[in-house]
Order: structure tokens, then sequence, then C-alpha cells
């Protein structure tokens, strides 16, 4: 709190919240944006605009049902997870196999006063049992045409924003901060952003193989070294390489 004031969180801490859009496809970022802890998740997603046809997975953090209604009227498609406090009426019951990891498949709508005061569209609810974790989760989505078993599939796939933090913290150096102003702190953040787009670039023209760690491992060790990309990544069959440990491989 005596470092970062204007980020408060409460009368303990301070804190930055980095809201990502992650594309699936390459997990990319396709947007950021930085603001202090105390600003909503449901807040900023309503700033974010999604191209129609695009299928958004978030978790119950982004519980709105006004917003997800909205999302349905342009054309998005969502998977998330139901709040355990949500209140709703079965609308239709879905035939599932006997037997499987599927438990229910509902139509359903929400009853709670906020909700009647909205005017809110029917949303397709999935119990799922994860034999993995031996735990169920429950989904909600506005697809009734996907196999309730791709919708447990598709929000497994949200771990992967997980993992993008995870990665960056590890890598990027993004667990202590340079600077204590807002425009220091989101300098970094904005900075160790595009580090991590121009490795994903380079990873996909140079069709380098290993993971984005090991080359960012590799750009360190050869930093003061002049040589292209290319040779960096592809060294040629007769070069030499030399071992941190002084030996030849």
């Amino acid at each position: 709190m005596k470092l970062f004031p204007n980020a408060n969180y409460n009368s303990m801490k301070a804190a930055f919240k980095l809201h990502v859009g992650l594309d699936h496809d390459g997990l990319i970022p396709a947007f950021i944006a930085i603001t202090a802890g105390k600003v909503s998740d449901q807040t900023q997603a309503r700033s974010f605009t999604f191209p129609r046809g695009s299928v958004v997975v978030f978790d119950k953090g982004y519980a709105s049902y006004e917003w997800h209604a909205g999302l349905a009227r342009q054309g998005v498609s969502y998977v998330t997870r139901m709040r355990g406090n949500a209140k709703y009426q079965i609308v239709e019951s879905h035939e599932i196999e006997a037997g499987g990891s599927v438990l229910s498949d509902e139509t359903i709508t929400y009853t709670s006063i906020r909700a009647s005061k909205q005017t809110l569209l029917s949303v397709r609810r999935i119990v799922f049992r994860d034999e993995t974790l031996n735990k169920e989760f429950v989904f909600t989505t506005n697809r009734f045409d996907w196999p309730a078993t791709l919708v447990a599939q598709i929000y497994k796939q949200r771990w992967q924003v997980e993992l993008f933090f995870k990665w960056i913290k590890q890598n990027l150096k993004l667990k202590s901060f340079v600077g204590v102003s807002n425009n220091a702190v989101m300098t970094q953040i904005m900075v160790a952003m595009c580090a991590y787009l121009l490795l994903a670039y380079l990873k996909f023209t140079s069709h380098f193989k290993q993971s984005l760690q090991q080359m960012i491992r590799l750009i360190r060790v050869n930093v003061f070294i002049r040589r292209s990309i290319t040779e960096l990544f592809h060294p040629p069959n007769d070069a030499l390489c030399i071992s941190t440990q002084g030996g030849l491989f």
C-alpha cells in the first residue's frame, strides 16, 4: 500500500489487474487491459467487442446474465461455469447417455429478482463429472446444438489463460516492478506483452519446435553475440556450440 497507493485493494494490499483475451489459435493475446485491482471483471468485459461467430470462454468472475444475453444477441457463443447460488427453473430436460460423464443436460431460465427485471434468453445448463479430478462441474452456454462433452472440452481450454499468466510471471519478470507510478507499472506490463508477442512471432516464422521458455533462455545466453535470429534457432550443421559448463556438444 505504501508503494502503490493508487491501486489500493483493501486496507493491507494494493493490486493491479491484467485483463487478457487469449486467442486460442496460437495462444496469442488478442487484447489486454490494465486496471486497478478493485475494477470488476464484468465492468471491463463490457468494453470488449468480439467478432460475430466467436466462441468466448470465461470463468465465474464474469457472471453477468445481461452480458451473457448480449453476447448471444451479437452472434457470439460462450461457455462458462455457473455460480452455486444461481436461481433458475428447468424449462426442458435433454436426453443423456446413461453411465456417461454428463450427469444432466437442461434448458433453464434464471428466476432471481434481478434477472426478472432484464430481458434474458434461455440458456443450457450441463452438469459434467470429471473422473480424473473426481469433481463435478456445472457449465452454462448459449449453444444448444453442441454435444455436452464438447462444451466441457471447450471450457477445459480456459486453463491456457492460467498457464499464460504463469509463464509471463516466471519468464518476463512481472513479480516485481521497477517503478511505482501507474504509468511505470503499465509500461512494464506492456513491454512484457510486446516481448511475448515477438517471441511468438519468431517461433512462428522460424518454425522453432522448442517451447517459448527454451527460446527465451537461448536468447539470454546469446544476447551479446552478433548472430542472426535464424542462425540462433537453426544453427548450421557444422556449427560448434559451447555449453555453459565449457564442454562441447
